[in-house]
């Protein structure tokens, strides 16, 4: 399969999946399916606009392959006003998921759904369409990285039962795509949290994307927050493959098959199990999107993964193997390629056309996008030949060094040298392509409106500052800690205490960071007024059962003017 076959595949597989109506009036219950129907994985709504929302369940017939289903919606949980209803079919084809894109809706209501045979009633799900006009306030749940074997989705849960969260972005890594024995899967067998039997192994076609989904739609805390919040999601790397790019993945060998393929399968059960409108049209399997909040916010969802991101770069491929000697010259010319592109030119014009548009419009400019775009230029030293487990004494050390400077101490030259000599930790993320990340921030300056960007990926918390070459603030970046994934303390063999030492240095070693949390799991909420917002990162005390409490919050107040 060639680039233009996949573009072709994906494209009639998500228009496929999409049942569009307007609003409609009940019929008798005799054309609904008697047979036996399940619905196996709870409801959920996303993707909301003003008029118009995706509800979303699976439901499987018993020993057929469709079966006709009732949706009704409603704006009293009692179902005594049904303002919209209809009749559609959950087909294998689509591996029995039902979504319906109920629209001639009224903007800022909620909204009560649920779905129905001649025998059998779903579960009844919440949502909540977009506000026009004036706006005083919203409030968003951020959440990335969620890990089956690696923990209970308790962040999910605590989510859940959090009424004051309007909407739910989901920044990606919403699957893992490894096997039973792959990352974070050591704890797995002893907190109940194996894969399927039929699913262990590392995934690569349409059914094993299927089966993973379902089995992470499992967990009570997904179920819970699916069923109480509207999501508004996109991709990261894992739901097709690890460090994916637009022709591969660093997790995708050639005896693995053709990557179109693989890629195809993924992005078809993507669109399948999540309340996502699907594209239409013979075009790219094309995620971004914009939501309008009012006069609030705007917001954009960004694809840096599947779509038009060129191939990272990786340090050791310039470094010869016999000598040890680094490839200076040749790293900086393709860094500094102007053609390299995390986003793909027509995604990138679209954003940057997007923004420029911005100032008639909302108050807040909002990314919602997967990989973090601050300056994370570490001094080398703290990487460069150091054991794993002594890099976070070796961060200690050099953030001593730069505080005894800052209070006017003058260092050795070698010591002057050791926090001069800096270098990117992850070109994996917008570090990787400076120049598309510099055309980007001078946007957010240009735009005229306060600009702030969330990240998801990293599984770890931070508040970063996005600056212009020139050093200029020209937008707040938010990094939202993983819902189950181990964070740095994994990589970096760190306990609690040593990792909040390390969250403590790190700021006085890194020039943009305000503030960053290297161990704990959890959400971040962002609520937006129009005279400021407010960021309250919400840290969970374990992931390793099914019930949690919160066991520390941070908190941030964003001025408008302040950007």
């Amino acid at each position: 399969m060639d680039r233009r076959q996949f573009i072709k595949f994906t494209s009639a597989a998500g228009s496929s999946l999409l049942i569009s109506t307007g609003l409609a009036g009940c019929t008798a219950n005799q054309s609904l399916s008697s047979d036996k129907v399940h619905f196996t994985h709870g409801v959920a709504s996303g993707d909301p606009l003003a008029y118009a929302v995706i509800i979303w369940t699976r439901a499987v017939p018993s020993g057929v392959n469709s079966a006709t289903i009732r949706w009704e919606l409603a704006t009293d949980s009692s179902f005594s006003t049904i303002v919209a209803s209809g009749d559609t079919k959950a087909e294998k084809t689509r591996d029995f998921t039902v979504k319906v894109d109920v629209q001639g809706l009224q903007p800022a209501t909620r909204y009560f759904y649920r779905f129905r045979t001649a025998g059998q009633l779903s579960v009844t799900g919440e949502t909540l369409t977009l506000p026009v006009g004036h706006v005083d306030s919203v409030n968003l749940g951020v959440f990335s990285c969620s890990n089956y074997p690696a923990g209970y989705f308790t962040p999910y849960q605590l989510a859940a039962d959090d009424a004051s969260i309007d909407y739910v972005l989901h920044l990606g890594d919403y699957i893992y795509e490894y096997s039973s024995t792959g990352y974070a899967t050591e704890h797995a067998q002893e907190i109940g949290r194996t894969l399927a039997v039929d699913n262990e192994n590392e995934i690569y076609t349409l059914t094993d994307y299927r089966n993973r989904y379902a089995k992470y739609r499992t967990d009570n805390g997904l179920l819970a927050l699916h069923q109480r919040k509207p999501f508004i999601v996109v991709w990261d790397d894992h739901e097709i493959a690890n460090d994916t790019y637009k022709d591969g993945a660093q997790n995708h060998t050639a005896d693995e098959g053709d990557f179109y393929v693989r890629k195809a399968a993924a992005i078809q059960a993507y669109f399948e199990w999540l309340p996502i409108r699907p594209p239409l049209g013979e075009s790219q399997p094309q995620i971004y999107r914009q939501f309008q909040f009012g006069d609030l916010i705007n917001l954009y969802m960004l694809d840096t993964r599947v779509i038009g991101r060129d191939k990272q770069l990786n340090y050791k491929d310039y470094r010869d193997a016999q000598s040890g000697n680094f490839d200076t010259d040749r790293f900086k010319a393709d860094l500094l390629n102007p053609n390299r592109s995390i986003m793909g030119k027509a995604q990138a014009d679209w954003f940057i056309e997007a923004l420029a548009l911005s100032q008639n419009k909302a108050q807040w400019q909002v990314i919602g996008q997967q990989l973090l775009m601050a300056r994370m230029f570490f001094p080398s030293e703290v990487f460069t030949g150091v054991p794993r487990n002594e890099i976070a004494a070796n961060i200690q050390r050099l953030a001593d060094l730069q505080r005894r400077q800052q209070a006017g101490e003058i260092l050795s030259a070698k010591d002057t040298q050791s926090l001069q000599s800096k270098m990117a930790y992850n070109l994996d993320a917008w570090d990787g392509y400076p120049i598309e990340r510099e055309r980007v921030v001078n946007a957010f300056s240009a735009c005229d409106k306060p600009v702030i960007a969330l990240a998801g990926d990293t599984h770890n918390a931070w508040h970063n500052l996005l600056t212009t070459q020139e050093g200029q603030v020209a937008a707040v970046e938010l990094g939202v800690s993983s819902v189950s994934s181990p964070g740095m303390e994994g990589y970096l063999q760190m306990n609690a205490e040593v990792a909040e030492q390390v969250a403590q240095d790190l700021p006085d070693l890194i020039t943009d960071l305000q503030y960053c949390n290297m161990h704990q799991r959890g959400y971040l909420t962002v609520n937006f007024t129009p005279q400021k917002a407010i960021a309250t990162w919400v840290f969970v005390d374990t992931v390793m059962q099914a019930q949690a409490n919160v066991a520390a919050t941070h908190q941030i107040e964003i001025s408008p003017d302040a950007i």
